[in-house]
């Protein structure tokens, strides 16, 4: 408990270092923030498919809905903290975070999450407008859903972060670990919704998917926050997402602990 003490201790200051660091550099931050506008464009392709007829229960509407929701969870769960790993390894930085007296995961934590506020400027617009165009019918009407929603989002950020801080920590085993980023990244956007809604995929497809954690990180928010599953579903797919939020998050630190052995064996 007491490092965890320590690191609660420490988060207020590790918030604002990191909030000051996405403010300096804000140009970087920008260029990330318009590289993850990939909804957009697959809500003008999918929105002339569907002009002439729905697809499903998918019309022009409901894309719209569909696209501007999944831009905004995007936003909020996304994090970088491979690229910085592997730097630090690279570079050999990473021994100066090693020094700090709380464990380098909720350093890393801090300054991607000190990125939120910065994040919420362009989802909170993204959100009105959304509201504007698509009406409060497209949004979920259940208020329990309304209280999960929250719940899906940080579980779906806490895969994130947790599945690329286990990659970012293959750096201190191998030259570099983005390789397995680019694998992990790319099944993430065939498999996660961000393409398109998983029900335009065959039932035995979502069958398989239901087994990964991509879906948990981007397509279970957006259908809750726009109310196309049930409380019933909503709760079991909570409960399989934090499952995989805590056993991705749990192997992390477990290859963590073993990679800095390696590590400092060699001199780092």
């Amino acid at each position: 408990m007491s490092d965890i003490g320590r690191a609660l201790r420490a988060m207020p200051t590790l918030f604002r270092v990191g909030f000051a660091s996405s403010l300096a550099y804000r140009s970087e931050f920008l260029v990330w923030i318009l590289a993850t506008n990939m909804p957009l464009v697959m809500l003008a392709l999918w929105s002339e498919v569907a002009r002439e007829a729905p697809i499903g229960r998918y019309g022009q509407k409901e894309l719209t809905a569909y696209f501007l929701a999944t831009l905004i969870v995007r936003q909020l769960t996304g994090s970088w903290v491979v690229w910085e790993m592997n730097a630090e390894i690279r570079q050999g930085t990473l021994a100066q975070r090693l020094l700090r007296p709380i464990h380098p995961i909720f350093s890393y934590a801090a300054d991607n999450l000190a990125a939120l506020p910065l994040r919420a400027l362009i989802a909170l617009p993204v959100a009105a407008i959304a509201l504007w165009v698509t009406g409060r019918g497209s949004l979920a009407s259940d208020p329990v859903l309304w209280l999960i929603a929250p719940l899906a989002i940080v579980g779906a950020w806490v895969i994130s972060f947790s599945a690329m801080f286990l990659i970012g920590s293959l750096g201190l085993y191998w030259e570099s670990s983005l390789s397995v980023w680019d694998l992990w990244f790319g099944s993430y956007v065939i498999f996660s919704g961000y393409l398109m809604p998983l029900e335009f995929m065959p039932a035995w497809m979502r069958a398989i998917l239901r087994g990964s954690p991509f879906p948990y990180m981007l397509s279970f928010p957006v259908e809750t926050c726009l109310g196309t599953v049930t409380r019933e579903a909503a709760i079991r797919n909570l409960g399989i997402e934090w499952l995989y939020a805590f056993g991705i998050l749990g192997a992390a630190l477990w290859l963590w602990k073993r990679g800095l052995a390696r590590f400092a064996a060699f001199g780092g």
